[in-house]
């Protein structure tokens, strides 16, 4: 039923959406970016209900007030404190995805819609020491196209890995393209 509704929802806006992540992949951490825009969410929610994607998502805990909280912990959302160092919140993301026999966790690695000058790597932490795949995912606002599913196994070298991230999103048209910062991998 889900499936059905997503695939619906994002016909109704207007978008396609593709997935290419291989069917035997059970745990993973998805990344999407560009994240420039509150749109970015609903085409992430139906996305991630039609490619019968099971998981959470993280979201800043300013968005957990009643009613819309009920929501967002129904759909998966775990909130974010982002005023605290969030290593014991990444360990418990970590232990989550251990326990689960099928789970992803979806993070915009941006961390924030407005201009980012680099990338938050707490995705690649978690990814890394799991040592599950990170699935790349975007929306391109120019095709109307939301795409699931290359991946990328961490290598442990987290500067290699970032430059072959900005490669593969650089060419991404956001919601706001002036936003979004393609050269997000600060070198030295």
């Amino acid at each position: 039923m889900k499936k059905a509704i997503g695939k619906a929802l994002l016909r109704l806006m207007g978008w396609r959406s593709e997935s290419v992540i291989p069917q035997d992949l059970k745990k993973f951490v998805l990344i999407a970016a560009p994240h420039t825009s509150n749109m970015d969410f609903f085409l992430a929610l139906p996305t991630l209900w039609a490619w019968d994607i099971k998981g959470h998502y993280l979201i800043k805990k300013e968005h957990f007030w009643w009613p819309f909280s009920w929501f967002l912990k129904k759909t998966g959302g775990l909130p974010v404190d982002r005023s605290k160092d969030n290593k014991e919140f990444v360990d418990d993301l970590k232990k989550k995805l251990q326990e689960a026999d099928r789970m992803s966790i979806l993070f915009t690695p941006e961390g924030t819609r407005s201009y980012a000058k680099k990338w938050k790597t707490g995705f690649y932490r978690v990814a890394h020491s799991l040592n599950v795949p990170i699935v790349l995912a975007y929306a391109d606002y120019k095709k109307k196209l939301v795409h699931v599913g290359e991946t990328l196994v961490p290598s442990g070298d987290l500067e290699a890995d970032l430059e072959k991230l900005e490669a593969y999103y650089s060419n991404v048209v956001a919601s706001f393209p002036d936003k979004f910062n393609n050269k997000f991998y600060i070198r030295g």
